[in-house]
């Protein structure tokens, strides 16, 4: 069949996900370098692929797959139909992502043989084996597709105006605009077992302001406003006058303006994570219970994320919470995490 002219790709739900996908886009952009590309994704991670070079137009969901509704499956369709898409890439697994696809008309559905969906899919290739980085298990789909893979280099750029919301924001609630940055996000969606605990954070915060003369931003989504809290409320108080928490206080292009801005951001296995190192940010990443050779931060090539391990015999557990006493995060040591941040700080920006 002839190269499509307009094609969508299916993001994946989750932000540190969708990250993950820009590798994969890059080569399908390079391969139909002639396309209209366009990004479909649901309200949360929409925005990051506004800051995606080689995206021509990113298309908002609704449609979260739940069978009674009917009225947002409609919308999703419609909106879709009204593209005229020529292909769909499926980045997501799902059943859901592929009815979607069918019902806006769409004659070319790619994507992985999974959830049963075949049938309803034109190329259904089948899932490699084995574990692997989720990076590259997008790029095996996109390779046998016909895109060769590139670097694995997730590039995202905060707008100018992004950047000079952030700064605003940062100014109002205390930032004098000169101090360095340091970026944290102390939170995590999937789970407490995931969290390096707020104690350590507040100890972190307090080496950070008193010794390097830094102004820590706390950042997060709404959900994670009680774990920023609690750092805060730990600090010294000497120094809780430059502890910055801007938790639920941001969109997802202000946030990245605030971490482009960040001499270095220090975070949990999350979406901030893999945002920061997308941006180019330098992160000094924590992991504990999952699986760091699968979602490990991809960082721009001149500037590489530390990753830090305490390891352990029952790491990568994967587990929500932990049943024992949570020494793959308590065994990460303040100090050894403030080395590592105080180096990320001393390189050129």
């Amino acid at each position: 069949m002839p190269d499509p002219a307009r094609l969508v790709v299916l993001s994946p739900n989750w932000l540190g996900d969708a990250v993950m996908a820009l590798p994969a886009i890059a080569d399908l952009r390079r391969r139909f370098a002639t396309a209209h590309l366009a990004v479909a994704a649901r309200a949360s991670v929409a925005p990051m692929f506004e800051m995606a070079p080689g995206v021509d137009a990113v298309v908002t969901l609704r449609w979260k797959g739940r069978v009674f509704d009917r009225a947002g499956l409609h919308a999703d369709a419609g909106a879709l139909l009204d593209q005229r898409f020529d292909a769909a890439v499926l980045l997501p697994n799902s059943l859901a992502s592929a009815w979607l696809v069918r019902q806006a008309g769409v004659r070319e559905r790619w994507g992985y043989a999974a959830d049963y969906r075949s049938p309803l899919l034109a190329r259904a290739v089948p899932r490699p084996r084995g574990s692997r980085h989720q990076a590259l298990y997008y790029q095996h789909l996109t390779q046998a597709l016909g895109a060769p893979p590139g670097p694995l280099e997730p590039v995202l750029t905060a707008a100018a105006g992004d950047i000079a919301a952030a700064r605003e924001l940062l100014i109002a609630r205390g930032w004098d605009g000169m101090r360095p940055l340091v970026a944290l996000a102390p939170g995590a969606a999937y789970g407490h077992a995931k969290r390096w605990p707020p104690e350590r954070y507040a100890a972190l915060v307090s080496t950070l302001v008193s010794a390097h003369g830094a102004t820590c931003v706390l950042v997060g989504a709404p959900v994670d406003a009680s774990a920023t809290r609690q750092v805060q409320e730990l600090a010294a108080p000497g120094v809780r006058a430059q502890v910055i928490d801007v938790a639920g206080a941001t969109t997802l292009r202000t946030l990245a303006g605030v971490l482009a801005q960040a001499a270095a951001c220090v975070s949990n296995d999350s979406g901030a994570m893999h945002l920061a190192a997308a941006l180019g940010v330098r992160v000094v990443a924590l992991f504990g219970p999952t699986r760091d050779k699968e979602t490990a931060p991809l960082a721009r090539a001149a500037r590489p994320a530390t990753l830090l391990i305490h390891d352990v015999f029952c790491r990568p557990c994967m587990l929500r919470e932990c049943p024992i006493d949570h020494r793959c995060m308590t065994g990460l040591d303040p100090a050894r995490v403030q080395a590592a941040v105080a180096e990320a700080m001393r390189q050129p920006a």
